[in-house]
Protein backbone atom coordinates (compact mmCIF):
# COMPACT_ATOMS: atom_id res chain seq x y z
CA UNK A 1 0.00 0.00 0.00
CA UNK A 2 1.68 3.59 -0.82
CA UNK A 3 0.77 6.87 0.55
CA UNK A 4 0.09 9.40 -2.24
CA UNK A 5 0.06 12.97 -1.33
CA UNK A 6 -0.37 16.20 -3.91
CA UNK A 7 1.97 18.89 -3.36
CA UNK A 8 1.99 22.31 -4.13
CA UNK A 9 4.90 23.56 -6.79
CA UNK A 10 6.72 25.21 -4.40
CA UNK A 11 7.12 21.91 -1.78
CA UNK A 12 7.15 19.77 -4.52
CA UNK A 13 10.41 22.10 -5.67
CA UNK A 14 11.99 21.96 -2.77
CA UNK A 15 11.67 18.60 -1.64
CA UNK A 16 12.60 17.67 -5.34
CA UNK A 17 16.04 19.89 -4.91
CA UNK A 18 16.84 18.18 -1.23
CA UNK A 19 16.09 21.33 0.75
CA UNK A 20 12.91 19.89 2.10
CA UNK A 21 13.34 16.65 4.08
CA UNK A 22 9.71 16.45 6.03
CA UNK A 23 6.24 16.91 4.56
CA UNK A 24 3.52 18.55 7.14
CA UNK A 25 -0.43 17.45 7.41
CA UNK A 26 -2.00 18.95 10.61
CA UNK A 27 -2.93 16.79 13.29
CA UNK A 28 -6.73 16.26 12.45
CA UNK A 29 -9.10 13.23 12.59
CA UNK A 30 -8.71 13.38 8.64
CA UNK A 31 -5.27 12.82 8.74
CA UNK A 32 -5.18 10.26 11.89
CA UNK A 33 -7.40 8.24 10.08
CA UNK A 34 -4.79 7.72 7.00
CA UNK A 35 -1.71 7.71 9.29
CA UNK A 36 -1.77 6.54 12.43
CA UNK A 37 -1.58 2.61 12.70
CA UNK A 38 -1.38 2.13 9.19
CA UNK A 39 2.02 0.69 7.18
CA UNK A 40 2.77 1.92 4.01
CA UNK A 41 5.62 0.84 1.29
CA UNK A 42 5.93 4.05 -0.34
CA UNK A 43 5.42 7.71 -0.30
CA UNK A 44 4.80 8.95 -3.33
CA UNK A 45 4.80 12.65 -4.01
CA UNK A 46 3.04 14.58 -6.56
CA UNK A 47 3.32 18.26 -8.15
CA UNK A 48 -0.13 18.93 -7.88
CA UNK A 49 -2.48 16.32 -9.57
CA UNK A 50 -0.44 15.18 -12.71
CA UNK A 51 -1.70 12.78 -15.37
CA UNK A 52 -1.15 9.03 -14.76
CA UNK A 53 2.08 9.48 -17.16
CA UNK A 54 3.61 12.10 -16.04
CA UNK A 55 6.89 11.19 -14.60
CA UNK A 56 8.08 14.63 -14.09
CA UNK A 57 5.69 15.55 -11.47
CA UNK A 58 5.84 12.43 -9.36
CA UNK A 59 8.68 11.51 -7.20
CA UNK A 60 8.64 8.16 -5.15
CA UNK A 61 10.54 7.00 -1.69
CA UNK A 62 10.66 4.26 0.89
CA UNK A 63 8.07 5.06 3.64
CA UNK A 64 9.41 5.67 6.93
CA UNK A 65 6.79 7.08 8.82
CA UNK A 66 5.46 10.66 10.63
CA UNK A 67 6.77 12.35 14.09
CA UNK A 68 4.37 15.02 15.74
CA UNK A 69 5.67 17.91 15.93
CA UNK A 70 4.59 21.86 16.88
CA UNK A 71 5.87 23.95 14.43
CA UNK A 72 5.37 27.46 13.11
CA UNK A 73 4.66 27.91 9.23
CA UNK A 74 3.26 30.78 6.97
CA UNK A 75 1.08 28.00 5.22
CA UNK A 76 -0.49 27.42 8.50
CA UNK A 77 -0.88 30.64 9.77
CA UNK A 78 1.00 33.13 12.18
CA UNK A 79 0.18 30.19 15.50
CA UNK A 80 1.87 26.96 16.30
CA UNK A 81 0.01 23.72 15.14
CA UNK A 82 0.84 20.29 15.80
CA UNK A 83 1.65 18.47 12.37
CA UNK A 84 2.48 15.20 11.31
CA UNK A 85 5.78 15.37 9.81
CA UNK A 86 5.82 12.46 7.47
CA UNK A 87 9.72 11.77 6.76
CA UNK A 88 11.09 11.90 3.33
CA UNK A 89 13.75 8.98 3.19
CA UNK A 90 16.31 9.39 0.49
CA UNK A 91 18.16 6.44 -0.34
Amino acid sequence: MNLQLALNSQYFDEIKSGDKVEEYRLCTDYWKKRLVGRNYDYLILTKGYPKKNDVSRKMHFQYDGYEIKEITHPHFGAFSVLVYAIKILRG
